[in-house]
């Protein structure tokens, strides 16, 4: 029962996870907003979660404040990346580009925490570059979509870092301390820009913001994190990364937004390539490596 629970609640969450991708279209306000707005329903309703559960929000050093507040910063130019990646091509290349991030945890993980770098895992980073070649309509710049391309590379990139700065804050926080934080320090850091814009939301706005940051954030963080207590990290991992399924799948059926062909087999490309990394990582995996680079000689 415990196992069917974890399973519900993760297949929930990246249902909800999904889901946000699409406020890129849905919200009239540019990406800045979006995220402000996001971050602070988010962070508003982990501060009442917290205080329902008793756990303490006190942070233990000013070290360990700064780099919280720093990867607030990092969650803000995420968020910022993804939803203008969408905002100016497609709801799917903004989450296929996105999902691009173990990409960059591959290589940057090794050199952070003093790890080896496999020569498997250059194999998928391959795979993966294999993948943004064919989502790229045409190496021309001025194209939106080639755009698009580049910016939700680079919210893959900063997601990338993120992940990195929380494996080292989990070891000290609670998940949801560590997502309360990084809600909180997002969303100052990004309502001064707002103030200098002299942006003013619509009550549609405002709604669609609170659904996003109350369901879609906080709401999907709480169900993945609650999900870890009764299935395994690898498999809430595996299951999570068909966000952009679910992504693309919405897009299509409320927006009419249809993905090319190019994008639909870039995008199984680098979604087998992240799956393919995942797989590596759970138990027996030495084993599996082994037996597919002697296949791949075997080949040769």
């Amino acid at each position: 029962m415990k196992t069917k629970r974890g399973l519900v609640e993760i297949h929930i969450a990246a249902f909800l996870f999904g889901f946000a991708g699409l406020f890129g279209k849905l919200v009239s306000l540019n990406p800045v907003a979006i995220v402000c707005g996001r971050t602070f329903f988010a962070g508003l309703v982990l501060f009442i979660s917290l205080s329902y559960l008793g756990d303490s929000i006190a942070v233990h050093s000013t070290r360990d404040l700064v780099t919280l507040c720093l990867s607030g910063l990092v969650l803000a130019v995420h968020w910022f990346t993804f939803f203008y990646s969408i905002q100016i091509s497609t709801v799917a290349i903004g989450l296929l580009t996105f999902s691009t991030f173990p990409l960059f945890v591959t290589f940057m993980e090794p050199y952070f925490f003093a790890e080896q770098l496999r020569p498997f895992d250059i194999f998928v980073a391959l795979i993966v570059v294999v993948g943004l070649v064919l989502v790229i309509p045409e190496f021309d710049f001025s194209n939106s979509v080639t755009q698009g391309v580049l910016w939700g590379v680079l919210a893959g990139f900063t997601f990338a870092i993120l992940s990195l700065l929380n494996r080292k804050h989990v070891q000290t926080y609670s998940p949801l301390v560590v997502a309360f934080y990084q809600h909180v320090f997002a969303a100052i850091f990004t309502l001064p820009i707002l103030v200098f814009m002299r942006i003013s939301p619509t009550a549609k706005d405002v709604f669609l913001l609170a659904i996003l940051g109350i369901f879609c954030t906080a709401l999907a963080q709480t169900l993945f994190i609650g999900s870890l207590v009764h299935i395994k990290a690898q498999l809430a991992s595996v299951i999570s990364g068909l966000e952009p399924v679910y992504g693309v799948f919405f897009a299509l059926v409320l927006l009419g937004e249809v993905p090319s062909m190019r994008t639909i087999v870039g995008g199984c490309i680098i979604l087998g390539a992240v799956f393919l990394a995942m797989a590596s990582q759970s138990p027996g995996s030495n084993i599996l490596t082994k037996r597919f680079w002697l296949g791949f000689i075997r080949k040769k």
